[in-house]
């Protein structure tokens, strides 16, 4: 009688026990089931897609987050933006905007972000909405004991806003320490994070400082190291930079002097492949290997144009001009002037007192290139007066 009993009651907590989870089963089943068809018909989300966002979220009605959408579009957010928003954190529909997401709006408001400024960092990194408010604004705070103006922060947040999301203590401030020790004052060293903050949210701060420890010892100036970290502070974050800055060396240049970091940036900036079809373009036109890497150190950012820009001068100059291509070796930075509104106009006044014989047969070619505008015309076309309106038109029309 007593096993029967214990039989009975088992199978009743057991039929229970069913009866409890294909309850709970079937209420998932249909949340999620209306959750998938939101997705799907008001994002147009793929399935798979929606099924899996689904998992983060739980409403059995539309009205929760029709609230949400409701929320983004009466504060300054486009259909798109929202689908954008959504697709990379679709957990924003289910959560109170009030509680959650209005007092960041509001704070970000009262230190002078725009309207467009919330949408584009929300745009741009939803993620922050998850971040503390009380962490945000010990950050805010941070910046602004620095000298850092409401202005500087904004622009900070809305070139990244990942940097909400970097640790104040293990990232931001020993960051900002590296930096200033490299800076005059902490307003430039908020310039150079405003510039960089993608760089600045997304490298590990340890390799950072291994390679600029690294190109110390290497020899590099303090001035090039912080002219490399204002602009080309991603060279930082190679793990391969010992070989870098061999090469540079190899090249002759000195670490020491400012020309060094120009190749650095120079060489960092482009596989070997693309390098070596450059150099192979240069002698195309009559350069040899030693000619290429004379005018590289004399203009590191040469090899930085691109090949037709290369192409397009040296036809111009050789073919339409018939002059020597290896008189540019001399004065490389030409490569870096507009072809359209510098080197053809100049060419066509050069070329006509050339012609007319009213320029020295052993004058440079190139050193009129490099004059301003004012001095050119004054030296080129008004000092021959007889000649002064033809050359005007020369010079206008090209």
């Amino acid at each position: 009688m007593f096993k029967v009993f214990l039989f009975r009651n088992a199978f009743a907590i057991s039929t229970t026990s069913f009866s409890i989870r294909f309850l709970t089963t079937t209420i998932t089943s249909d949340s999620n089931s209306f959750t998938v068809s939101y997705l799907i018909h008001k994002f147009g989300f793929s399935h798979e897609f929606a099924l899996k966002a689904s998992k983060q979220l739980y409403f059995k009605t539309s009205q929760k987050p029709d609230s949400v959408l409701n929320f983004f579009k009466n504060h300054g957010f486009t259909d798109s933006h929202i689908r954008n928003v959504i697709k990379r954190e679709p957990w924003l529909l289910s959560c109170d905007t009030q509680k959650r997401i209005l007092p960041k709006f509001q704070f970000l408001l009262s230190i002078g972000a725009s309207s467009s400024d919330i949408v584009h960092m929300v745009r741009c990194n939803p993620k922050f909405l998850e971040l503390s408010l009380k962490n945000n604004q010990i950050k805010f705070e941070y910046f602004l004991s620095k000298g850092a103006s409401s202005s500087h922060i904004i622009s900070l947040l809305t070139s990244n806003p990942q940097i909400l999301q970097s640790s104040l203590d293990k990232r931001i401030i020993p960051l900002f320490e590296l930096l200033r020790m490299f800076f005059k004052t902490n307003k430039d060293t908020i310039v150079c994070l405003i510039r960089h903050s993608k760089w600045v949210a997304s490298y590990p701060h340890h390799l950072i400082v291994a390679n600029i420890n690294l190109m110390s010892d290497f020899g590099v100036s303090h001035s090039v190291i912080a002219r490399l970290l204002q602009i080309k502070p991603s060279i930082f974050c190679s793990k391969d930079l010992i070989k870098s800055l061999e090469e540079v060396k190899g090249l002759g240049f000195h670490p020491p002097i400012t020309t060094f970091g120009a190749a650095l940036i120079a060489k960092k900036g482009m596989s070997k492949k693309l390098w070596d079809e450059k150099v192979d373009v240069f002698k195309k036109w009559g350069w040899s290997d030693e000619d290429v890497i004379r005018a590289f150190r004399g203009r590191p950012d040469l090899l930085l144009t691109s090949i037709d820009k290369i192409n397009l001068v040296m036809s111009f100059w050789v073919n339409q001009l018939g002059w020597d291509s290896l008189a540019l070796a001399k004065r490389p930075h030409i490569f870096s002037y507009s072809l359209e509104k510098r080197i053809i106009p100049r060419a066509s006044v050069l070329q006509y007192l050339v012609m007319k014989g009213l320029r020295k047969k052993n004058a440079s070619l190139v050193a009129p290139f490099d004059y301003s505008g004012k001095m050119f015309l004054s030296k080129f076309v008004f000092s021959f007066k007889e000649e002064s309106d033809y050359l005007l038109k020369l010079y206008e029309e090209k």
